[in-house]
């Protein structure tokens, strides 16, 4: 084995992915910063107790862990960015109002999540503290939406559930924390027979509920069904009318994909949860959603939503199309060709000087175009000669 090989699922970022990476870490968070999101950056590591405080067993089995070498504590490397910035939010800025805040950094986890996809994340996001109205869920779609389009990804449709709805219905048939996990695993499958067999002891009504809820997924007319055949419960109605005052906002900006039976982070989030995708890549492009209890865990509840997106994957597959490439310029000690260059770079273009003795490898420079001194002395620029 040769020393230097990377671990399995840890890659190195070569040109043109690094570039197109960069470029969209700062388009997207000038977009939040035009909505008014404040960038916060948060440490790479933490101790432990910190790092995972209200963030739920899933994120501690994806979380390496590390000794101290100065205090002896067990220390983490993060996993998930979001924890962080609710920390930040509830304990450091403090403030009474809404917040806004967005963050950029990588992330590792213990395992890749999901065939071929690597254990180093850049995780880019935005979060929204201190209005527990759906108005907040809604600018934060909107606002993930629009990053999304930032990438040159299109044909957008959003999939979103409510672990209200869920969660209402434990509460009226009277089903505690322990019986409802295996509840919650059969409803992830869609297993109604499952479903049916756990709920047998319920009265027929409310066992047709949890069935129902395995089927409601398709476009918004499943609102519609979801009223007509669960039990008018006052979390299940909340979370149902939320669902409808979001989707009517947001339908204009990407399809819609309601799944009542959608209950990704079920023990995080506390409301709205939602994931978008689009019809040529298989997973979720971003996701995220309403976490209302983690503040708590900081010594204050705070209202929360926000979402976040693995750049390094965006990266990978979608971009808007290039600009011009590079000018090469040449090596010369001239007083108005540095000019001309100097010109050039301040107006935005890429200048690469050809330095001496490289003329056989000038092929591996990523340029299209030349400056070249005309017959006046003036440096122009010129296409690249085709070569054959």
């Amino acid at each position: 084995m040769h020393n230097w090989l990377l671990p399995e699922y840890i890659e190195d970022q070569l040109p043109p992915v690094a570039l197109r990476m960069e470029n969209l870490r700062r388009g997207i968070l000038n977009l939040f910063r035009l909505h008014g999101y404040e960038l916060v950056t948060p440490p790479l590591i933490e101790y432990i107790d910190s790092l995972l405080t209200g963030a739920g067993s899933d994120l501690d089995l994806k979380t390496f862990k590390l000794v101290d070498q100065i205090s002896g504590k067990t220390m983490g490397l993060r996993a998930d960015i979001t924890p962080q910035v609710a920390r930040i939010d509830a304990h450091l800025l403090n403030r009474q109002g809404v917040t806004r805040l967005c963050y950029a950094g990588s992330v590792a986890h213990t395992l890749p999540d999901g065939t071929h996809r690597s254990r180093e994340l850049m995780q880019v996001g935005a979060e929204l503290y201190g209005h527990s109205g759906y108005e907040a869920d809604m600018e934060i779609q909107k606002l993930m939406i629009d990053a999304l389009k930032l990438t040159g990804a299109d044909d957008l449709y959003l999939d979103i559930g409510h672990v209200g709805v869920f969660r209402g219905l434990l509460e009226y048939a009277r089903i505690n924390a322990e019986q409802a996990i295996p509840l919650f695993t059969a409803l992830q499958i869609k297993d109604v027979s499952a479903i049916r067999s756990l709920t047998s002891h319920l009265e027929p009504s409310l066992q047709n509920a949890f069935c129902a809820l395995a089927n409601l997924y398709g476009g918004i007319e499943v609102l519609d069904e979801a009223f007509r055949q669960l039990p008018s419960q006052l979390n299940i109605s909340q979370a149902l009318e939320e669902l409808r005052a979001i989707t009517n906002e947001i339908r204009g900006h990407a399809k819609i994909n309601i799944d009542l039976a959608e209950l990704r982070g079920y023990h995080y989030h506390s409301g709205v949860i939602f994931a978008l995708y689009t019809s040529n890549h298989p997973k979720p492009l971003a996701q995220g959603g309403r976490y209302d209890e983690v503040g708590k865990s900081f010594g204050r509840a705070r209202a929360a939503t926000g979402f976040s997106l693995d750049l390094k994957e965006i990266a990978s597959y979608f971009w808007r199309a290039p600009g011009a490439k590079a000018i090469l310029a040449p090596y010369l000690k001239n007083a108005r060709l540095a000019e001309k260059i100097g010109e050039l770079r301040d107006a935005g273009e890429i200048v690469i000087v050809d330095l001496p003795g490289h003329e056989p490898h000038r092929h591996e420079y990523d340029h299209d175009r030349i400056l070249q001194q005309n017959s006046q002395g003036d440096w122009v620029i010129e296409p690249r000669p085709q070569t054959h």
